[in-house]
């Protein structure tokens, strides 16, 4: 005899990534505060820094600012393409 009883419904709760978080540790650490939005990001960043600040002993005025930017669109093109999966169309 078929068995009609309904399986429990699963629900997956993802937390979101705040992008005001994201700016604020990659200005306080630099590519190690990138790890909250991108770890490839990261990764990319901490060799760049490292041959940036070999080759120019410290001269880290521009790469900076680019891993503000970077973090800071990485946690919004999370929080977008994990919102775009709950749309009920």
């Amino acid at each position: 005899m078929a068995d009609n009883r309904e399986l429990p419904r699963q629900i997956i709760v993802t937390p979101t990534k705040s992008v005001g978080i994201s700016i604020i540790l990659t200005v306080l650490f630099g590519p190690l505060g990138m790890f909250y939005s991108t770890i490839w990001g990261a990764i990319i960043m901490l060799i760049i820094y490292g041959v940036v600040g070999f080759v120019t002993l410290g001269g880290l005025i521009i790469t900076h600012p680019i891993c503000v930017v970077w973090g800071a669109l990485a946690a919004h093109s999370y929080n977008k393409k994990l919102l775009e999966g709950f749309k009920l169309t």
